[in-house]
């Protein structure tokens, strides 16, 4: 097979590559709705998933709904979700997630971009997450390891991740934007570390332009 030499054909095969390498690639965090998808992806921020799935089970029996989670008690809250970090400034978020969600959408997540990004706390790769895990729709989170990849494998020289996002897009089938992205997490958790890159274990260093220079 000939070497890629264009970004898009390097994501291609990236993509087909890293399909084999990991089939099942599932959203590492626990949850049952989309609205319980969404209270554990605005906690991840700054914040490891096994964190936030031990805090998550006691924060949706203590408020399942977001009616419950809008009318809470702040210091409750943060007391509940005071180990994932940021506590104050993720309950701010939460509590004002949770009442758009009540007096916008009648408690239900709304499955649009622009409806998720005007929640509280709720950034293009919070709504991305949503959208492709909790609605199987398109979107492509773009968090440290999904720039940092693409960056390494000539998809983009962009560091923003808005820019990184726009520019993957069109590389990827809309209907896998959210699998390409969880793979590129699972690879760069797993393979391609921040400090150090195993490039003899990564199964795209015959093509990879910074491979075994990382």
């Amino acid at each position: 097979m000939g070497r890629p030499r264009s970004p898009r054909g390097r994501a291609r095969e990236t993509h087909e590559r890293l399909k084999h390498e990991y089939p099942d690639a599932d959203c590492a965090l626990t949850h049952d709705s989309p609205y319980q998808l969404l209270v554990a992806t605005i906690l991840s921020a700054q914040c490891t998933d096994e964190r936030v799935n031990m805090v998550t089970p006691a924060l949706f029996e203590r408020f399942p709904t977001p009616e419950d989670l809008a009318a809470c008690d702040p210091g409750e809250l943060e007391e509940l979700i005071h180990s994932t970090g940021f506590y104050a400034a993720k309950t701010r978020n939460l509590m004002a997630m949770a009442d758009r969600l009540v007096r916008v959408h009648g408690g239900e997540v709304p499955t649009t971009m622009r409806e998720l990004t005007a929640l509280g706390g709720v950034g293009r790769k919070t709504a991305n997450v949503v959208r492709s895990v909790a609605f199987d729709l398109p979107g492509l989170p773009v968090d440290t390891h999904v720039g940092r990849l693409s960056r390494r494998l000539g998809l983009t020289t962009q560091t923003d991740p808005v820019a990184v996002e726009k520019e993957l897009n069109p590389m990827v089938p809309a209907a896998e934007r959210g699998d390409f992205s969880m793979r590129l997490i699972l690879h760069g958790r797993q393979v391609c570390g921040a400090r150090r890159a195993d490039c003899g274990g990564c199964v795209c260093n015959d093509f990879c332009p910074s491979a075994f220079a990382v």
